[in-house]
């Protein structure tokens, strides 16, 4: 072997080893670093509802003065005013304040899915079946399911289907001593907030037969809210569309307001 070869070889050979060393002092860094610092931690989907939960059910209690408009296949419009008034998570009373044929027609929901329904017309206070308590509440596409006070979490087991655009997707069934007309919802929340904006409400047969949109997410006082929100019937094709003109938080609503000599009052 000539002395250039046999020179080159060496060459190589330191070049390899100093290669060699290189990555090992790199691996032994790597090691050396804490090893519990955890990457980004997935949210299971039962603490993304219970989140959520926590989210709309966060003030003390909601003062609301709303208006509805009901949209029909033809884009007719009728335009109702109505007051909600909520406390806590599990209750929850709504007037009709106009027009005049709808005036004084009142809904309270109590929780253990108790739920009540004055009618001016008849003045007479009556509890809501949970067989019929999917049945649409004043000619709205809210049914008084819709409407009650709840936390998911106490009515359905989430599943979550995927995260995209920010957003977690969730899928929910009721539990089995749950009283629906739901065979599953399909909900859209805001990975930043927990806030819901898109709800799909599916029927026994399992078709998707209505829809909710929550538009002009806010914080007011510390809370988020949707200032408008839209419920549409894609059989009836007709929608209703919900706006909130004014709201009150944590304004120290009684107990004894949600209680059925309240309805009529």
């Amino acid at each position: 072997m000539n002395d250039k070869i046999y020179f080159q070889i060496i060459k190589e050979d330191t070049k390899m080893k100093k290669i060699t060393l290189s990555i090992f002092l790199m691996l032994g860094i790597i090691m050396s670093l804490p090893q519990d610092l955890p990457a980004e931690k997935q949210l299971t989907a039962l603490q993304i509802l219970e989140k959520v939960d926590d989210v709309i059910n966060a003030p003390k209690d909601q003062d609301l003065k709303i208006k509805l408009i009901l949209v029909d296949k033809n884009g007719k419009e009728k335009i109702r005013e109505m007051s909600m008034l909520q406390k806590g998570s599990d209750k929850r009373m709504v007037k009709f304040l106009s027009p005049a044929n709808q005036k004084g027609i009142a809904f309270l929901s109590l929780p253990n899915d108790i739920m009540y329904l004055y009618l001016p017309a008849f003045k007479k206070v009556r509890r809501i079946a949970s067989h019929v308590k999917n049945t649409k509440f004043a000619g709205t596409d809210f049914t008084y399911e819709d409407i009650e006070a709840i936390r998911y979490l106490e009515k359905y087991n989430p599943e979550l289907m995927k995260k995209e655009n920010d957003s977690y997707i969730l899928q929910l069934k009721p539990k089995k001593e749950v009283k629906t007309d739901y065979s599953k919802l399909v909900i859209w929340i805001r990975a930043d907030n927990f806030y819901p904006f898109k709800i799909e409400y599916y029927n026994k047969n399992r078709t998707l037969y209505k829809i909710m949109l929550r538009e002009k997410i806010e914080k007011v006082n510390g809370y988020w809210i949707s200032k408008e929100s839209e419920m549409e019937d894609l059989k009836a094709k007709h929608k209703t569309k919900m706006c909130i003109v004014n709201v009150k938080f944590d304004s120290g609503i009684l107990e004894k307001q949600f209680s059925k000599r309240y309805l009529n009052r």
